[in-house]
């Protein structure tokens, strides 16, 4: 005599589940209950499960998938109502314009603050500088910063509110960049990313009265970014860079009901951090543990960015004489410190975009293994943007994770006539963003949007990394390094679980897993490439609690 199960807390049915596990790889319903999902199988057996108080989403024949995992994604940064948006603007006339209309919408502001400048929109190739800024800002300070938000610019007025001079050029928020003749401070801040947004630099930038830093600008950013990751169907966001300090806003997003993604959130271990810093991190780790906010991995930077030629070459850039960047550490100072981090049993996020940057970080984990043996440490590098194709291989043999953003790689961004493709030159050219190769190395691929440096959705970094096309369409850039639609899939769903140690809990639709999942408007695995772009969310589901409908 057969029993019938005990009814679920949910049922859907009527759909295409692409479970991403091999085990089953496809079914038509599935069951939840208490958050976990119970059993996945045919529709006709679906009924089984259903009963009285079960809710039944009819997927009406739509593609499912697990809920996305953002590998990489500053939702706490975030985007910023109150600021100019320069997003678009690709020369300094039309930054002007922006300014200027902002300044006429809010003609008694006290600051004027933009975000998302391109480095590209700045003529003959060099760096913004304060003389740009002061014919639209006048005696009102501005403080502009860069779409990647690596690099900040300051008007002549803010140069003087910041008390930046000739001789205060090193500062807790970054470093002023000055004229070579005159050393004076040309409104150039390099270094914002390591500096500014870590613990010291924030609250200077707080004392300072830079309305931007402040602890409301920084909640309204978190809470709006929050909800837009539900509404793309990022179920788990990894936020890679925070301070201790920062904490506090996830708790007060949960307490308000704000937190309906699960959330993952690395400390920022930057240069001066202490014995005593690591005992808070992991004290921190101990407290917040949970299903919905995990803290413990730290955040590191071997390198900057390509854009304003601060990411470690191997080789010189394009047109610069000598000069391949530098790394932030000696490599033997890295080397030594990861093997400390490693030790105590931290996990290691570092950013690296240079060539010479990704192999100091290869270079340290290999050295870190050989002081305190093989462990599961699955230390990443985070970015991967050009790498020399002797360390591909490197990845998969040291364990380590390639937690890339495709959306970087799209033509548009960094291609031809762009920053960072004039910058490396055509010769490495082949170096870029080679998710492909790492790929059939072996090498696990994390995908994620690096919001707000890109657009969140991941509907945006899968077409990118499937087509390397524009996402207006158009010729691709290097395609011999993208992948199919599966492998992007993976990238945003398993291998981002698997990067955070999630394999067990998320990343794939399976019995005893979260029941977290979203619903398609379109079969993104049997589309058109160029139909990707515009599918939407239309259900997404967390802990079998539907959190969003479109």
């Amino acid at each position: 005599m057969s029993h019938s199960p005990a009814p679920a807390d949910l049922v859907l049915r009527g759909a295409r589940v692409h479970t991403v596990d091999p085990a089953l790889p496809e079914a038509q319903a599935l069951a939840v209950r208490d958050g976990k999902i119970v059993w996945l199988g045919a529709d006709a057996d679906a009924e089984a499960w259903t009963g009285p108080g079960t809710e039944v989403v009819d997927a009406g024949g739509r593609l499912v998938l697990p809920g996305f995992i953002d590998a990489h994604n500053h939702v706490r940064l975030g985007s910023d109502d109150a600021c100019v948006q320069l997003s678009g603007a690709d020369t300094l006339d039309e930054i002007h314009d922006r300014i200027r209309a902002w300044r006429a919408a809010h003609p008694g502001a006290a600051w004027i603050e933009a975000e998302a400048f391109d480095y590209s929109a700045i003529p003959g190739g060099r760096m913004p500088s304060a003389a740009d800024l002061d014919p639209v800002t006048g005696d009102t300070p501005a403080f502009v910063l860069s779409y990647d938000v690596h690099t900040a610019w300051l008007n002549t007025a803010a140069l003087r509110r910041l008390g930046i001079g000739k001789d205060r050029t090193s500062l807790p928020f970054g470093e002023a960049a000055t004229d070579p003749e005159t050393g004076e401070p040309t409104g150039f801040i390099k270094d914002f990313a390591v500096k500014g947004l870590s613990r010291d630099g924030h609250r200077s930038l707080q004392q300072l009265g830079v309305p931007w830093a402040s602890a409301d600008r920084q909640y309204g950013r978190l809470a709006k970014s929050l909800d837009d990751a539900i509404r793309f169907g990022i179920t788990t966001v990894v936020e890679p860079q925070n301070s201790i300090d920062d904490l506090a806003l996830f708790e007060r997003a949960r307490a308000e009901g704000r937190l309906r993604s699960r959330i993952v959130a690395a400390l920022f271990h930057p240069r001066g951090t202490t014995d005593a810093d690591l005992d808070d991190f992991a004290a921190a780790a101990d407290r917040h543990a949970d299903d919905r906010l995990r803290v413990g991995s730290l955040k590191l930077y071997i390198d900057d960015v390509v854009e304003p030629r601060t990411a470690a070459l191997l080789e010189p850039y394009t047109g610069c004489g000598h000069h391949r960047g530098e790394t932030f550490y000696p490599p033997e100072e890295f080397a030594d410190l990861l093997a400390k981090l490693d030790a105590r049993g931290f996990q290691c996020f570092v950013h690296a975009t240079g060539d010479r940057g990704i192999r100091t970080v290869l270079d340290a984990v290999e050295h870190a293994r050989t002081v305190n043996g093989e462990r599961d440490a699955r230390h990443q590098v985070v970015h991967v943007e050009c790498l020399d194709p002797a360390d591909t291989a490197r990845f998969a043999a040291l364990g380590v994770v390639a937690c890339m953003q495709p959306r970087h790689c799209a033509p548009e961004v960094a291609g031809p006539g762009k920053d960072w493709a004039e910058n490396v030159g055509t010769d490495r050219w082949h170096k870029a963003w080679p998710m492909r190769s790492l790929h059939e190395s072996g090498a696990v691929l994390a995908f994620s949007s690096d919001w707000n440096v890109a657009e969140m959705d991941p509907m945006v970094g899968i077409y990118t990394a499937v087509t390397r096309r524009p996402l207006a369409g158009g010729e691709p850039w290097m395609p011999g390094e993208t992948v199919d639609v599966e492998t992007a899939v993976y990238g945003y769903t398993m291998g981002s679980a698997y990067a955070n140690f999630l394999e067990h809990e998320r990343g794939s639709l399976s019995v005893g897993k979260a029941a977290d999942f979203v619903v398609l408007s379109r079969d993104i695995l049997s589309a058109a490439p160029e139909d990707i772009p515009g599918t939407v969310a239309e259900t997404v589901v967390v802990a079998g609690k539907i959190e969003h409908r479109a």
